[in-house]
């Protein structure tokens, strides 16, 4: 009995997504390294919506299991409601977006006030561009999952897309744990 092996796509992804890792790592390397010299952290006259900003991270974190059930069903078959998760998915995604652009437009601090408006501004703006890039590929998955019968790489393509969307919700707890929830002073 041959083995069966994982998609050429999936594993392609995976070892695209570690050296994302790696790049994400930088900047939390960065952000440790800038904030281990600053007496309080975030500096005074920062205010941040810690509600709003967890309500619409809750909101991030349920588009990862909203994601998995549309693989699920696409693994099963069920082409149709697989769609209407990944378009749930988008939008979960697209209104997390739209809160940060929100938050960009309404945050009293910029990124050239001081060392905390810059990381806020980085982190968050490069994890928006990759989420901004998963709803991109959710858009193209439901363009491949039109008609009636999938083709032969529809699953791969499932896969890559839930991959790369789990990670991105994966990243935002350490970006928001950064940001958000981790004060001195």
């Amino acid at each position: 009995m041959a083995a069966r092996r994982p998609p050429l796509l999936a594993v392609g992804v995976v070892v695209w997504l570690g050296s994302e890792f790696m790049f994400f790592s930088g900047l939390f390397a960065a952000y440790f390294s800038i904030r281990a010299h600053a007496a309080v952290w975030p500096p005074p006259g920062t205010k941040l919506d810690l509600i709003q900003a967890s309500i619409f991270s809750v909101v991030l974190l349920i588009s990862s299991p909203t994601m998995q059930k549309a693989l699920w069903h696409e693994e099963k078959g069920r082409r149709d409601l697989a769609k209407r998760w990944v378009v749930l998915t988008l939008i979960l995604g697209a209104a997390f977006l739209g809160n940060q652009g929100y938050e960009w437009a309404t945050l009293t601090t910029r990124p050239s006030t001081n060392a905390y408006g810059s990381l806020f501004f980085i982190m968050t703006g490069i994890h928006g561009l990759h989420v901004l890039l998963g709803l991109v590929a959710m858009i193209f998955l439901l363009a491949r999952l039109k008609g009636p019968a999938g083709d032969p790489g529809e699953h791969a393509v499932f896969q890559a897309v839930s991959y790369y969307w789990h990670f991105v919700d994966i990243m935002w707890i350490g970006i928001f744990s950064c940001l958000f929830l981790l004060k001195t002073g």
